[in-house]
């Protein structure tokens, strides 16, 4: 990983061969309720996507199951022909039913057809970074991915997808993708209340691997989230902002990849991720997952 200047928080990396700001855009949230259908106000979420690339960011996180294909349909409508800077970032291995449910969907045929959908709602001849999205909507299960990896290495092979990265994995998940292709990143639940990858996050940003946290205010109990709204009061900032300035903080290989669907919330997160926690700040906040 490379470090670049930008204005945003963090600045940006080079991962793999993508030059991307640290502080990047989840769509997750412009779908409609429960992740699934068309938002309430389109227009609305065409502005943040335009918002988030006038701000400077260049790593745009989706996933085809988002809507399905809402969120991708939304960037293609928002910001087609893209910016030669931008990186749209998707995920294959599951999908939706009908009650707004998460299906797996990692067989080599499932695998093959997510990312030819995601080309085609995105208008793209090849996706920059594909994770493949293990475990299920209740976190990581301990089994091998080496099927549906070998798919997206061999889809990376016809010039389909560029990097590759592994997404709701296990360490040794993260281990066996890596003994098949290249992993340049890692997409996991990881937040003040669940450090349960610390110790991942250190061995990746030595090998120079990126590390995506979602759910960055995801799982506190009312006491972590009244010991992370202390320090938010001490610094005159919003809880939401200290927690995404300490993961910035955390690792010069974590990416963040907060999500909203309003433009002024946008706006807060970037100034708020650039919070700079004193020593004392973060010795109150490590103590919360510990």
């Amino acid at each position: 990983m490379t470090t670049l200047s930008t204005s945003l928080p963090g600045g940006s990396r080079t991962v793999g061969g993508l030059r991307v700001t640290r502080f990047g855009y989840g769509a997750m949230q412009l779908a409609g309720p429960g992740v699934m259908g068309p938002p309430a106000d389109r227009d609305g979420a065409l502005a943040v996507l335009r918002e988030a690339v006038a701000l400077g960011i260049t790593h745009l996180d989706t996933s085809g199951a988002y809507g399905p294909h809402v969120t991708n349909e939304l960037i293609r409508a928002a910001l087609h022909p893209y910016p030669g800077s931008l990186h749209v970032v998707t995920k294959v291995g599951a999908t939706r039913d009908g009650d707004g449910g998460w299906p797996v969907a990692r067989k080599p045929a499932d695998v093959r057809r997510q990312v030819h959908d995601d080309l085609g709602t995105l208008g793209l001849e090849a996706l920059d970074l594909v994770y493949l999205r293990m475990g299920d909507a209740t976190g990581p299960r301990p089994e091998s991915l080496a099927e549906p990896f070998q798919t997206l290495a061999e889809l990376q092979q016809q010039g389909l997808v560029r990097h590759l990265g592994v997404s709701n994995a296990t360490p040794d998940q993260v281990a066996e993708a890596r003994s098949i292709a290249p992993v340049v990143a890692v997409q996991n639940m990881y937040n003040l209340a669940h450090r349960h990858d610390d110790a991942l996050v250190d061995d990746l940003a030595a090998d120079g691997i990126a590390y995506v946290p979602f759910f960055p205010l995801g799982g506190f109990t009312p006491l972590q989230s009244a010991a992370l709204s202390t320090v938010a009061a001490r610094r005159g900032a919003t809880p939401m902002s200290v927690a995404l300035a300490w993961l910035l903080q955390r690792s010069p290989n974590v990416l963040l990849i907060p999500g909203t669907s309003s433009v002024a919330h946008l706006r807060e997160n970037v100034v708020g991720a650039g919070l700079r926690l004193a020593t004392e700040d973060v010795a109150a906040l490590d103590r919360i997952g510990r």
